[in-house]
């Protein structure tokens, strides 16, 4: 007995006691306690008393022989643990994080898939054309030459080359090889594929049997083929299309170079606009850009843009308006006019005819039996709304398809523009310091 409180439960309870003798001897009763043990004295008996008290300590665990388990053995089991759930942890944030990366890696492996699906090799085309044979040329421009081609799976095809002295360079291709991918209407051409190989830039199409617009229009020889119906069927399709460009696709999109020769014609002469290389995407709050570089067709941009480079979905309106008036007379822009014994284009004549009250005059004369008087007077005056000289009084696409579907619609009176006394000359004359791109195509046949 003497060894044991010469050990630590000794030392403890000396220590208690000293606290008894300084703080409690004269007390009647009390308890002192410490984490490893107590005293407690009482007048009374108090027998049992001590099998309730609960020490501040916590018990010591004990093996199945009822021997106390050392710290050294609870440390040998706890930190294994504590190891293990924390690399499970790491591991589940490690997996998760992989599980996403191969996600995104999965979503852009498709995307890559799904370009490189469209990619045609040079030996398929080749084939395709019989080696771009002059039989299977179909249309020739500024831009390069079209060709018509069968592939192997007997698809009819449209193949546009890019000639290597193309004012059309690598990031035009680009934008259309991209844009045309990602859009999909009716009254727009549909892209199939693309090659790029060596100096070969090659865009593959959906063959449109009926060639361009222009091919008819501008024919006298096949303008009797596009009666009245046609022409307006061919207004509202191509009107749809810009529509869709500007409003209805993922991407908004100013096409910038809309003309009769980018219209083309599928079997049953519905139109599908197409050649998107000058193209410009938008953002979501854009409503206008500036460029330095002109590009597009002199006699379809609209004055802000070929004087100072400002365009936007007016711009494209504008070209629209052109457009009607192209469709409705059968005659080019570009043509002269003699208008008070001065030289005016197809512009300044439609102005003129409409401040004469005669607006019908301008009907092209192989349709005049059979079209609608009442539907070429409405197509005129949109005409000249889309080719107002302020873009803020040229109207919107949906507003112009109501006009076109509409016919209990009041239109606004147009209002003639300045240049309208003036042959489109003058107005070139304004803006000679701004490069445009030769891109009038007159003696092409299509121009995709």
């Amino acid at each position: 007995m003497a060894r044991f409180l010469y050990g630590h439960c000794g030392f403890c309870l000396r220590a208690i006691l000293q606290d008894y003798e300084s703080c409690c001897r004269k007390k009647k009763s009390g308890t002192v306690t410490t984490p490893s043990c107590f005293i407690r004295w009482d007048l009374h008996p108090f027998s049992g008393a001590f099998e309730n008290i609960t020490l501040q300590s916590l018990p010591q665990p004990t093996g199945k022989d009822g021997k106390t388990i050392s710290i050294g053995i609870i440390g040998a089991i706890v930190v294994p643990i504590i190891v293990i759930l924390v690399l499970l942890v790491v591991g589940l944030i490690f997996c998760r994080r992989r599980k996403l990366n191969q996600t995104v890696k999965t979503q852009v492996g498709e995307e890559i898939v799904s370009i490189n699906s469209l990619e045609f090799n040079l030996k398929t085309i080749e084939a395709a054309t019989d080696k771009f044979s002059d039989s299977n040329m179909i249309g020739r421009g500024g831009f390069g030459e079209v060709y018509k081609g069968k592939l192997l799976t007997g698809t009819e095809v449209a193949v546009k080359r890019l000639s290597k002295t193309s004012g059309q360079g690598a990031q035009e291709f680009k934008n259309e090889a991209v844009l045309v991918t990602k859009l999909q209407h009716r009254n727009l051409v549909r892209l199939l594929g693309f090659c790029l190989e060596g100096e070969e830039k090659i865009l593959v199409y959906e063959f449109v049997p009926n060639k361009s617009l222009d091919y008819f229009l501008f024919d006298p020889a096949k303008q009797g083929e596009l009666d009245w119906t046609r022409r307006y069927n061919i207004i509202g399709g191509i009107a749809r299309g810009i529509l869709y460009l500007h409003q209805d696709s993922l991407l908004t999109i100013i096409h910038r170079d809309l003309k009769v020769s980018n219209i083309l014609l599928d079997a049953d002469m519905n139109p599908k606009i197409a050649d998107f290389g000058m193209a410009r995407i938008f953002g979501v709050d854009q409503s206008q850009a500036n460029t330095s570089k002109i590009v597009g067709t002199y006699g379809y941009m609209s004055p802000e843009y070929a004087m100072r480079g400002h365009f936007s979905m007016k711009s494209d309106v504008y070209s629209f308006g052109v457009m009607i008036l192209e469709i409705i007379s059968g005659k080019k822009n570009s043509s002269s006019y003699d208008i008070d014994d001065s030289s005016g284009n197809l512009v300044t004549h439609a102005w003129s005819l409409w401040g004469s009250e005669s607006p019908l005059k301008l009907v092209e004369p192989s349709i005049i039996e059979s079209y609608e008087s009442n539907e070429a007077i409405r197509c005129i005056h949109i005409a000249l709304l889309c080719i107002q000289e302020d873009p803020a009084d040229r109207p919107m696409l949906p507003e112009i398809i109501v006009m076109l579907t509409d016919f209990t619609t009041t239109l606004p009176v147009p209002r003639m523009p300045r240049f309208c006394h003036s042959s489109m000359s003058d107005l070139a004359s304004q803006s000679t310091s701004r490069s445009i791109p030769d891109s009038i195509n007159d003696a092409s046949i299509t121009n995709i």
